[in-house]
C-alpha cells in the first residue's frame, strides 16, 4: 500500500507539474492582447526591468499582474470563477446582484458626503461667477439600482439615490434650477428605460426626462411619434456585465432616435486641451465593434465637443456632463444653433482657457448622482478662490 501511495504521489506531482508547465508556456508564448473585450479594460503590459523596483519588490508584483492578465484561457477561468462566486454568495459577483432580469450594482457608497458637498460647492461657484451671462440648470440622474433596487433580496442594502439627489439639490443655491429625473424614471420603471447590463439609462429613458428638461429650458418637446427609431445593435453588454461576465440577462439594444423634421448638424468638432480641433461625430458607429458600444454616442470622450446646427434661433447651450448625457445630447440638437459639451474629467486646464463661457446663455449640468458623489475633477470648470 505504501508503494501504491508513493506511486500515486509521484503521478500526481508529475501531472501537476506538467499542467503548470504547459499553461506557463502557453501564457508566455501565446498571443497577447492589449485590452480585455469582455471586461472592457486595459490589460497589464510587460514591465520594463528596474533595479529599484526589483529591490523593493514592485517589479515582481507587476510581472505577477502581467501573468494574471495574460494567463492562457484567462477569460474562461474568469467566467468560471464568477459563476462560482454567484453560487456561493447569493447571486452577488464583484458587488453586482445577478438575476435573470437584470444586473444591479449593490456597492453602497459611503456615508461621508464630503465629495458631494465639494462638487455642489463648485457648481455653486460656477453659477455665481457667470450669473450675468448664463442660467444654470442641473439634472442628477439615478442609476438602475436607484430605480430597480426594490428587486434586490431583503438582506441587501440598496443605496438611497433619491435621498442623495435631494441632499445635492438642497446644497445648491437658489440661482440654480434643479430638474427632477428620479420620479419621472421611477414612474416609467415598467418600460425599457435602463439597460439590463449597465447602470445607465437607455435612449428611451433619456427621452422621458428630456421632455421635462427641454420645457424647463424654454422649448416644446418633440413628440415621440415624430422619431424614427433605429436599433443599431441588440448585443450590448455594459459596465455591470464587465464586472460579472454574466449572460443571464438578455443583451441590450442600443437605439438611435432620428427626427426627420429636426435641424441638421452642420458641424461637429472635437476640441482638445491643446486647442487642436478634429472632426467629431454625433453617432460613431465604429464604436459598435469595440468593447465599449455605448461610446457610439458622441464617440470617444474628449474635453470639449462643439456642435453647430442649421437652427437660426441663435440659442446656445453649454452642457457639462458625464456619460449619462451622451445618449441625451441628440434630443437637444433640434432646439439650439450651437451646443458645447464638456467632459470635466478630460480637462487638464481651466475650461475658460478653451471656450468663452459667457457666449452661452444656458448651462446644463447632467450627471449620474453617483458620479457627483465621487472625485470627478469638476474644479476645472471654474477658478476657485
Amino acid at each position: 500500500m505504501n508503494k501504491l501511495n508513493k506511486a500515486m504521489s509521484i503521478v500526481t506531482a508529475v501531472l501537476s507539474l506538467s499542467v503548470i508547465s504547459v499553461f506557463g508556456l502557453m501564457t508566455f508564448f501565446g498571443e497577447k492582447k492589449d485590452r480585455s473585450f469582455d471586461e472592457n479594460r486595459q490589460l497589464a503590459a510587460f514591465p520594463d526591468p528596474s533595479f529599484k523596483e526589483m529591490y523593493n519588490g514592485s517589479y515582481a508584483e507587476q510581472v505577477d499582474r502581467y501573468m494574471t492578465d495574460h494567463f492562457a484561457g484567462r477569460s474562461k477561468w474568469v467566467y468560471a470563477n464568477d459563476r462560482i462566486q454567484e453560487e456561493l454568495s447569493e447571486s452577488i459577483v464583484n458587488g453586482v446582484y445577478v438575476s435573470k432580469e437584470r444586473l444591479l450594482d449593490t456597492e453602497v457608497s459611503g456615508q461621508d458626503n464630503s465629495l458631494l458637498l465639494e462638487n455642489a460647492g463648485i457648481i455653486n461657484d460656477f453659477a455665481l461667477k457667470y450669473d450675468n451671462a448664463t442660467t444654470v440648470y442641473i439634472v442628477a440622474v439615478p442609476s438602475s439600482t436607484g430605480v430597480y433596487g426594490d428587486i434586490l433580496p431583503s438582506h441587501i442594502i440598496s443605496r438611497s439615490e433619491s435621498q442623495k439627489i435631494n441632499e445635492l439639490y438642497q446644497l445648491l443655491i437658489n440661482k440654480i434650477r434643479t430638474i427632477d429625473a428620479y420620479n419621472i424614471l421611477k414612474m416609467m420603471k415598467d418600460n425599457y428605460i435602463f439597460y439590463r447590463n449597465d447602470t445607465k439609462w437607455t435612449s428611451y429613458g433619456a427621452y422621458c426626462v428630456y421632455k421635462t428638461v427641454i420645457q424647463k429650458l424654454g422649448f416644446q418637446s418633440t413628440l415621440y411619434d415624430k422619431y424614427i427609431i433605429e436599433h443599431v445593435t441588440d448585443t450590448f453588454r455594459g459596465d455591470l456585465y464587465n464586472r460579472t461576465l454574466s449572460d443571464k440577462p438578455k443583451a441590450d439594444l442600443i437605439d438611435i432616435y432620428n427626427c426627420p423634421d429636426s435641424a441638421e448638424v452642420i458641424s461637429c468638432e472635437r476640441i482638445l486641451n491643446d486647442g487642436s480641433v478634429t472632426a467629431g461625430e454625433i453617432y460613431d458607429r465604429s464604436r459598435l465593434d469595440s468593447s465599449d458600444m455605448y461610446s457610439m454616442y458622441l464617440g470617444e470622450d474628449v474635453p470639449v465637443l462643439k456642435i453647430k446646427t442649421s437652427n437660426q434661433n441663435d440659442k446656445k447651450l453649454l452642457v457639462i456632463k458625464d456619460s449619462y448625457a451622451d445618449c441625451f445630447i441628440p434630443f437637444l440638437i433640434q432646439h439650439y444653433s450651437e451646443i458645447i459639451i464638456v467632459s470635466p474629467d478630460q480637462l487638464d486646464r481651466e475650461l475658460s482657457d478653451i471656450i468663452n463661457i459667457n457666449d452661452y446663455s444656458q448651462t446644463l449640468f447632467l450627471f449620474g448622482i453617483n458620479d457627483l458623489d465621487k472625485e470627478i475633477s469638476l474644479e476645472k470648470i471654474t477658478e476657485r478662490n
